[in-house]
């Protein structure tokens, strides 16, 4: 048993190092409208991170890591810190323009985060054990975070990721186009590939990609990763060293963004393996401000179904 995965508590005793959740909350939510990261779903108030890390807590998660920007670390902080003191610990990171670019010169017309493997690289100094990552403003389920925190504790290496796969047809928006990381697997259903698509809609009775790229339809059954993947910590390295040629090449394209997908695409190039983990639970997320009702009655069937409590944190 690797040892970085351990911690002793008691003399003699070893138990299982508690996993981390990474949440990436620095999107600027541009199609939304808002920070939809902080606003109210649940009937108590809750915003879907708030269940997120209640699912993660349930299923054994030792320390929530909250990567934001820096403008927003005083909102996130009065937020969370009430509901979650004594119930798991917590750190918060900032992603910035120039965070981890070593000195890159950034083109001043740039505004625009460079992405989620970005992101989650903000977090290297605070994350010493496997960890899990996920969006802010979606909903995971229960199912997953306890099938996550199964494979970080058991089965997670330096040379083994994971992403908790979704069927594409359960991850679409009525109101607009999505982004999807579609995944293509190997004989032995570990993830062989993974190709950010954009624009992605049912247009009558096709799932069509609108980014020039082929395939143009995507069939019902395709695989999606929803950016929830679980890593071991040596993982910061893959992203680090991806993110230096990142700069080099597409750096001074103000749009461009370096996404965790291109970086796990790497690693499976470079001998890596990346499982997919399979769930029960239904996912939903709020791309657009028509996607919260939604949310909103998905939250309250759970709760009628007794999957939540009324109020969280009560």
């Amino acid at each position: 048993m690797r040892m970085s995965k351990l911690r002793v508590n008691l003399p003699g005793k070893i138990y299982p190092m508690k996993p981390t959740l990474v949440i990436l909350a620095a999107g600027m939510a541009s199609r939304y409208g808002s920070m939809k990261q902080v606003q109210s779903f649940g009937p108590a108030g809750e915003t879907i991170m708030d269940y997120s890390i209640y699912d993660a807590i349930r299923a054994g998660f030792g320390k929530v890591v909250f990567i934001t920007r820096s403008q927003f670390a005083e909102q996130f902080q009065s937020l969370f810190e009430p509901k979650l003191k004594g119930r798991i610990q917590t750190a918060y990171v900032f992603q910035e323009l120039d965070s981890h670019t070593n000195g890159y010169l950034i083109p001043a017309a740039r505004t625009k985060p460079w992405g989620t493997a970005h992101a989650v690289l903000c977090a290297k100094d605070v994350v010493k054990e496997p960890f899990a990552v996920i969006n802010a403003d979606d909903f995971y389920g229960r199912n997953a975070f306890e099938q996550a925190a199964h494979f970080l504790q058991q089965a997670c290496t330096a040379s083994t990721c994971a992403i908790v796969g979704y069927d594409l047809t359960a991850t679409l928006s009525k109101y607009g186009t999505v982004n999807r990381g579609v995944c293509m697997l190997d004989q032995q259903g570990d993830l062989a590939g993974i190709t950010e698509r954009i624009n992605i809609a049912r247009v009558d009775h096709a799932i069509v990609c609108q980014d020039g790229l082929t395939p143009a339809t995507l069939g019902e059954d395709t695989k999606v990763s929803m950016n929830f993947w679980c890593f071991d910590p040596s993982f910061f390295s893959h992203i680090e060293r991806k993110f230096a040629t990142f700069l080099k090449e597409n750096g001074r394209e103000l749009k461009s963004e370096f996404f965790i997908p291109l970086v796990a695409d790497q690693f499976i190039k470079e001998g890596g393996t990346v499982k997919v983990v399979s769930t029960t639970s239904n996912w939903f997320g709020v791309t657009y401000k028509e996607d919260a009702p939604f949310v909103q009655d998905s939250l309250l069937q759970l709760i009628d179904a007794g999957e939540y409590p009324h109020s969280i944190w009560a």
